[in-house]
């Protein structure tokens, strides 16, 4: 998770606002030049924000129009809301950009590997039990989006946006400061964050790319962000051994199989959370060789942090794109 690093200055009214949405928190700080915010509404209106997009998009409540559409048994077609028309576009671009690796509907394959809500294990599955869960899944082949209608082409397809979900969360909530008038702020639920002018000292707000360590949490480097959301993917909290080789629940959608790569961790900055949050997860998913060349092909600021035991960097090395570089300055 990015750490953000918020300084603060005398003078101005700053606001701090948390609590909790998706699962995780989110935190946001803000910077009121005319000390006129009314600080509880915005607070109401921020909360209502996030509850509309849980409405839309959570698989946890049986009433989103996610999980309606996922109940479905049979092929067919569902208007859904422009927001949820919206992110399930965007996920089926990133989805073809990849090539496959990007799939919203790989739930069935976090499932069988004891990634899902409530399941663990700590050995394989079988060939065969890989192989049914994969015939579950294929996002290109089991949904069209068309306006603002989802269309189902498989009846035991299911969708599962926790990989661009939380991103487009962020981006709402930022929409709703600038709603308010508010110039300079930062919004950050569960590590994905937007952030927009300065921080309360006049400068870009900095923010810490943890290194990706299950056992100690670091900073790797500090960024300076503005006008940008930014996202990380990691395979160092949520994983298990298996007869010494590791599985993480990042999970390679064209395999069935967890990524057996280096990569660590896949930082991206980019026009929006949302995007930066599905491409954090689809860059990781590829790898720094395959990633790092979709990054510069797009012209995406990406850092991707690998495994080296010959690294003198605490046992990692760091791979940026260009135009992370160019931003990195």
């Amino acid at each position: 998770m990015p750490i953000a690093l918020a300084a603060c200055k005398k003078g101005w009214s700053v606001l701090e606002m948390s609590g909790l949405t998706m699962g995780t928190s989110y935190n946001i700080v803000a910077v009121d030049h005319s000390r006129n915010v009314d600080q509880a509404e915005l607070q109401a209106a921020i909360d209502n924000s996030l509850a509309l997009v849980n409405r839309q998009m959570s698989n946890w409540d049986s009433g989103s129009e996610i999980s309606i559409f996922n109940a479905a048994s049979t092929p067919g077609s569902m208007k859904v809301s422009a927001d949820l028309a919206h992110v399930m576009q965007a996920a089926a671009e990133v989805n073809a950009a990849t090539g496959g690796s990007f799939d919203v509907t790989v739930g069935p394959l976090i499932d069988l590997w004891g990634f899902g809500a409530g399941r663990t294990r700590n050995d394989m599955p079988t060939d065969a039990e890989i192989a049914r869960a994969m015939a579950c899944c294929g996002q290109s082949d089991a949904l069209r989006v068309e306006g603002q209608r989802l269309h189902k082409m498989r009846p035991e397809a299911e969708v599962y946006l926790s990989a661009i979900g939380k991103g487009y969360g962020v981006d709402r909530v930022a929409s709703v400061m600038s709603d308010f008038g508010i110039k300079d702020y930062m919004v950050e639920i569960g590590g994905d964050l937007y952030t927009a002018g300065t921080n309360p000292d006049g400068q870009a707000w900095r923010v810490g790319i943890e290194t990706p360590q299950s056992h100690n949490r670091g900073v790797q480097q500090v960024v300076g962000v503005s006008g940008m959301g930014m996202a990380t993917s990691g395979d160092y909290r949520n994983f298990f051994d298996y007869e010494g080789k590791r599985y993480s629940h990042i999970i390679d959608a064209t395999t069935g199989r967890p990524v057996t790569h280096s990569t660590a961790s896949v930082t991206v900055m980019t026009e929006n959370a949302m995007l930066a949050d599905a491409w954090a997860t689809a860059l990781l998913v590829l790898g720094t060789e395959r990633g790092l060349q979709i990054a510069n092909d797009r012209d995406m600021a990406a850092l991707f942090i690998d495994r080296s035991g010959q690294s003198g960097d605490n046992g990692f090395a760091t791979t940026a794109s260009d135009r992370f570089k160019a931003l990195a300055v």
